[in-house]
């Protein structure tokens, strides 16, 4: 929604597509359709209301939408619990992205930047993550289907000469988040009196990175198509790089933050304390992220640095106000 919000702003024309289905929670359909409100006041915005793992629909939005640049950020997301949803993450994560590259290569666009993940980077120890480093040891089911698209994506770089760019995002925090996601799960029990569930003692790390930074990010990574390395070593592979048009950044704030500070900055913006059930780390967790973003400073001139507590200020703001 950001995304669409910032590139109308700037006089694009967007399609947005979406399946509309609320699979965190009825509080889920009621924020996709607030966020779809919001969106709908442009002029230059259309909304299309179909499954990506359709390829018939997909194929024919294509043909008629004439599209330069595609974006996709669609997926089933969350790595606890994906027995209870396996075939949401084979759908929508690996037949719907692959659907997208399809369509893109058949269409002829321009550009295709996707969503990958700092999941990715799994059971590696060795931070802050590079994407120059290997990130074949994912640790849940999001994260392999997420690496998988990598791989898949790659593959058409190298057949068709599909310029891709997948961007690893870091823990994307802000107004409309998700409702599965940290600070709204947080914020509707610090503001109801219901306790949170702090896993590891809260200390766990992550690279809480602010949804504008990644706005900017991705609008200034679509104006620079992925091009063949030109230094690409085939002996010696370069995991972010490729002999085709394929690349890969990291999207994240380089500040990474212990969960018991995360939680303690929300309760200082709400104004109420926090009651806290520690359990220990669950299965497809990581210990801690960190990112390094130099290679997206270096194309762009730009990597996010939104302060914590600056983000937290302003989604706490809008969590206020969107709940009066």
């Amino acid at each position: 929604m950001h995304l669409a919000h910032r590139l109308l702003q700037d006089g694009q024309q967007v399609v947005g597509i979406d399946n509309m289905q609320a699979t965190q929670g009825p509080s889920h359909g009621g924020l996709q359709r607030a966020r779809l409100a919001v969106l709908s006041r442009h002029a230059g915005f259309r909304f299309a209301e179909l499954d990506l793992a359709d390829a018939d629909s997909v194929d024919e939005l294509f043909r008629s939408g004439g599209f330069t640049t595609v974006v996709h950020l669609a997926a089933q997301t969350g790595v606890r619990h994906p027995a209870e949803h396996l075939q949401r993450y084979i759908m929508s994560n690996l037949v719907g992205f692959a659907n997208v590259l399809d369509s893109c290569r058949k269409h002829r666009v321009s550009h295709l930047v996707y969503a990958s993940s700092s999941s990715i980077y799994g059971a590696n120890r060795l931070m802050p993550f590079s994407e120059h480093h290997p990130a074949d040891h994912p640790v849940s089911v999001y994260a392999a289907t997420k690496r998988s698209d990598e791989l898949l994506a790659h593959s058409f770089s190298h057949l068709y000469g599909l310029p891709t760019t997948g961007l690893r995002f870091f823990t994307v925090y802000g107004p409309w988040g998700r409702p599965d996601m940290a600070p709204m799960l947080f914020a509707d029990a610090i503001t109801q009196g219901r306790p949170i569930e702090v896993f590891n003692e809260g200390k766990m790390l992550r690279d809480f990175t602010y949804v504008d930074d990644v706005v900017e990010s991705i609008v200034r990574i679509m104006r620079h198509p992925a091009n063949p390395d030109p230094d690409f070593d085939a002996f010696h592979p370069d995991p972010a790089t490729s002999h085709a048009p394929y690349r890969i950044y990291n999207v994240g704030n380089q500040q990474p933050v212990a969960l018991i500070d995360f939680i303690e900055t929300l309760e200082k913006e709400l104004g109420r304390k926090a009651q806290m059930i520690f359990r220990p780390m669950q299965a497809g967790d990581v210990i801690a992220t960190s990112a390094d973003s130099s290679e997206l400073a270096k194309a762009t001139g730009w990597a996010p640095a939104t302060p914590l507590a600056a983000g937290i200020a302003r989604f706490a703001d809008w969590y206020k106000s969107y709940h009066s």
